[in-house]
């Protein structure tokens, strides 16, 4: 009988300005036996060279940092092919720049001070597909973020992108805005959690995002209503 084959380990890289904070990180993460630490960066100016050399599944990146900040990092990152998936490392959990890196495709983020065992389970979740923020989460980041951008900043955008789509296909997005999960949006839509997952396969195809997490930015912009 052929044995399974072993699972290749989750590589990470670490992106950020504070040598203890990435000693912390590398500390956590070093010693599990399905991750490991592939390299290291002090700044965003660094990361698109180390992309390319050493192949991480995750980069877990810091927004403030000097020269390049997490943010354009990010979207370099996110344009290219075979783009890793990015972990954004914050202190504030409602800071316009964590927005703007989830717009960019950003996975999620963790803040600094969150326990071990829940940064490790976000890599693994990114690393397997999954956004590393709830549903419900999400869209409670959207709304107190968004709340101080002007009325119509994104939204007419929105409509017109989501215009592309079919009706059962808005009616998904939608739902992911609401921050439904796939199951609850079968509930609610009388259908399959597969095709479910088959909606939101096909909407971020024909819209060109990176996951869900843009989704429901999509929907909730193009949910706000324009200037009076």
């Amino acid at each position: 009988m052929t044995a399974a084959p072993t699972p290749q380990p989750i590589r990470v890289l670490l992106v950020d300005d504070d040598p203890l904070v990435r000693a912390g990180l590398s500390f956590m993460l070093g010693g599990l036996a399905d991750i490991v630490i592939v390299g290291e960066a002090a700044d965003g100016t660094e990361v698109a060279a180390l992309v390319e050399r050493l192949t991480p599944d995750v980069v877990l990146m810091d927004i403030r940092m000097p020269s390049m900040d997490g943010l354009a990092a990010t979207e370099q990152l996110r344009a290219r092919e075979h783009a890793p998936e990015v972990i954004v490392l914050t202190t504030f959990n409602a800071d316009e720049q964590v927005l703007r890196a989830l717009r960019a495709g950003a996975a999620g983020f963790v803040l600094k001070d969150t326990p071990p065992a829940q940064i490790v389970e976000a890599v693994r979740r990114v690393a397997a597909g999954s956004p590393v923020l709830s549903p419900t989460v999400t869209r409670q980041l959207i709304a107190r973020v968004t709340d101080g951008e002007p009325k119509d900043s994104h939204g007419s955008r929105a409509r017109a992108r989501l215009a592309g789509l079919n009706e059962r296909e808005r009616e998904v997005a939608a739902a992911v805005g609401r921050g439904q999960s796939n199951a609850e949006i079968a509930a609610a839509l009388y259908m399959s959690v597969a095709t479910v997952k088959t909606h939101v396969s096909r909407i971020l195809t024909k819209l060109d995002l990176n996951n869900r997490v843009q989704i429901a930015l999509l929907a909730h912009d193009a949910d706000r209503p324009g200037p009076a």
